[in-house]
C-alpha cells in the first residue's frame, strides 16, 4: 500500500431496501455519515433522485443539512444537485446557506440533467477531437491493469423511458427551459462571487454571495461537464461506477481543456461502486442483488428497493438482462478489505485521480457500516 494514499470519500444514495421506508433509510444515511468521520473519510456526498422507489435521496440540501449537523468535521456535498431542475438563484441560496451555517465543510457538486441541448454540436467536436485512446470501447478491454467495459449501453436509453420523460413535466414548470449546463454554472459562480447582474441591476444572493461551498462538476463522458470544468479550473470528478466505459475519456477530456482558474493544476475524484466484508466469499453474497437493482435503474423504471439475495436469486434472468447490466456488474468491487483496496489502487493509478469516492449497496445497513469501516482501515484512513 502507498505511504500516503490518496483520500477516500463516500457517496450515498440513501438506498431504500426491500422491506424498509425511506424514513428508515434516511436514518441510515446520518449514521453511516457518523461512522464515516470517525473512521476518516474526507466528504460525504448525496444524491439527487426523483421517482425511485429504492432511492429517498431527492434533495441534497435538505440532507446535507441533517448530515453537517449530526457530524462536526468531514466534508458534506451533492454528488450531484441536477441543474436543469433549478434557477441558478435557488441552487445558490440553498447552498449559501449550509456554508453559513458550516462553514469550510460544504460542497456544491454540479450535474448536468435536463437541460436543452442546445450544445449538442460543440460535444461532438469535442469527442471527434479526442485522443483515440479515450475513446469508449468497442470491446473489454484492460487498461493499466483496469476494466474498462465495451460501451455497450447508453444512458440515452433511460431518456426514452415514460419515467424519465415524466421528469420534465413534474419537476419544471409548465413551457419553462432550463439554461444550458455551461450557463447555469457561469450564472452559479457569478451569485457566489456578486458579480451577477439581471437586467443591468445587480443580483446579491443572500445567503450564497460570498459563500465557501466548494464547486465540483460531475461527469461520465468527455462531453459538456467535462469541457467546462476543465476551462473554469474547476475541480472534476468522474462516474467509473455509473459509467465505467467511459470513464478515460471524460478524465482525459477534463485535463485536456484544463485552463488554470479556481485551480492552479487540475484535480480528479473518480467514483467506483464497492462492497467489502471480511472474506472475498461474504462480499460476493452481500453483492448478489446488486445486477438486479442496476436492471431496475437501466430499464427505465427507475431503481427498486434494493433486494435480498434470496429475492435477487428468484428472479428469471434472460440473456437481454444480462448484456444490460454485465458492465456495473463487472466494476463492481467486491471482496475483502486487502481485495477491494487492490482494485481501487488500480482504478487510482489508471485514472491517476487525486481522491476517489465510493458507493456501497447491501441490504443490511449493518453490512455497508461495516464495509465502509473495514475499507477505511486497510486504506490507512485512521
Amino acid at each position: 500500500m502507498p505511504e500516503r494514499p490518496v483520500p477516500l470519500s463516500i457517496l450515498d444514495l440513501s438506498p431504500i431496501t426491500s422491506g424498509s421506508t425511506a424514513a428508515q433509510a434516511l436514518r441510515n444515511t446520518l449514521d453511516l455519515a457518523q461512522r464515516a468521520e470517525e473512521a476518516g473519510y474526507l466528504r460525504y456526498w448525496v444524491a439527487e433522485h426523483h421517482l425511485t422507489p429504492g432511492v429517498a435521496a431527492s434533495s441534497p440540501a435538505v440532507l446535507i443539512g441533517a448530515i453537517a449537523s449530526v457530524t462536526s468535521r468531514i466534508r458534506v456535498g451533492s454528488g450531484a444537485v441536477l441543474t436543469g431542475n433549478q434557477t441558478a438563484l435557488a441552487v445558490v441560496e440553498a447552498f449559501g446557506m449550509l456554508s453559513a451555517l458550516y462553514p469550510g465543510r460544504i460542497d456544491l457538486g454540479l450535474g448536468r440533467s435536463g437541460q436543452r441541448r442546445k450544445e449538442m454540436a460543440a460535444t461532438a467536436a469535442a469527442r471527434a477531437a479526442r485522443p483515440p485512446s479515450a475513446a469508449p470501447p468497442k470491446e473489454d478491454r484492460i487498461v493499466g491493469g483496469l476494466l474498462i467495459p465495451a460501451a455497450k449501453y447508453s444512458l440515452a436509453a433511460i431518456a426514452g423511458s415514460p419515467k424519465f420523460k415524466a421528469h420534465g413535466a413534474l419537476l419544471h414548470q409548465p413551457n419553462a427551459e432550463p439554461p444550458g449546463f455551461t450557463e447555469q454554472v457561469n450564472d452559479i459562480r457569478a451569485f457566489i462571487a456578486g458579480t451577477y447582474e439581471a437586467e443591468g441591476i445587480e443580483a446579491i444572493a443572500v445567503p450564497g454571495t460570498g459563500s465557501d461551498a466548494e464547486i465540483w462538476v460531475l461527469g461520465s463522458s468527455a462531453g459538456e461537464s467535462a469541457q467546462v470544468a476543465g476551462a473554469l479550473g474547476l475541480p472534476f470528478a468522474a462516474n467509473y461506477h455509473v459509467s465505467p466505459s467511459t470513464v478515460l475519456e471524460a478524465v482525459d477530456a477534463y485535463r485536456a481543456a484544463f485552463k488554470p482558474g479556481v485551480l492552479d493544476e487540475p484535480r480528479v475524484m473518480v467514483s467506483a461502486d464497492v462492497v467489502v466484508a471480511p472474506t472475498d466469499d461474504e462480499a460476493r453474497e452481500l453483492a448478489v442483488g446488486y445486477g438486479l437493482w442496476v436492471r431496475s435503474i437501466r430499464s427505465g423504471a427507475g431503481a427498486m428497493p434494493y433486494p435480498s439475495a434470496d429475492e435477487a436469486r428468484a428472479f428469471q434472468w434472460t440473456d437481454e438482462d444480462r448484456a444490460l447490466v454485465e458492465d456495473r456488474v463487472a466494476t463492481q468491487f467486491t471482496g475483502s478489505p486487502a481485495t477491494v483496496a487492490k482494485s481501487l489502487r488500480i482504478l487510482q493509478e489508471a485514472t491517476a485521480a487525486d481522491e476517489l469516492l465510493v458507493t456501497t449497496i447491501t441490504h443490511e445497513h449493518a453490512d455497508r457500516v461495516r464495509s465502509a469501516q473495514l475499507l477505511a482501515r486497510e486504506w490507512g484512513l485512521s
